[in-house]
């Protein structure tokens, strides 16, 4: 069964930066694609950054520049460096996996959502 779990979510201010983590377990697919999502009450979830199985990375527009995701597939971790967070990075945080390395975080099979992290970036 897949499960995924974030954390590092924190408040800071604006210009600050900080680390989500996603440790992750019973990914068997023999590829894979892993994202970042964030979503505001009452807004449609946005897919943040991506990366597959043999390591290729996308990025939403508005943090291109300022996030890396990368991944520790010997620990099991994959990572969301944010820096230069502006208020509108504010948001719960999920990672999920999805089979297959195409990047489509509006499409489905993403699976092994979490409870979320919150970011909260100040002005």
């Amino acid at each position: 069964q897949v499960q995924l779990a974030e954390s590092g979510g924190n408040s800071v201010q604006s210009g600050g930066s900080l680390r989500l983590s996603c440790a992750f377990s019973g990914v068997t697919f023999s590829s894979w694609c892993m994202g970042w999502f964030r979503q505001t009450p009452g807004n449609k979830r946005e897919g943040v950054a991506g990366i597959d199985s043999i390591g290729y990375t996308n990025y939403a527009n508005s943090v291109k520049g300022r996030f890396t995701i990368s991944q520790d597939t010997d620990k099991n971790i994959m990572y969301l460096e944010m820096n230069s967070l502006e208020p509108e990075d504010t948001a719960m945080y999920y990672c999920a996996v999805k089979p297959g390395t195409y990047w489509s975080p509006d499409g489905g099979g993403w699976r092994g959502w979490g409870q979320g992290t919150q970011v909260t970036v100040s002005s």
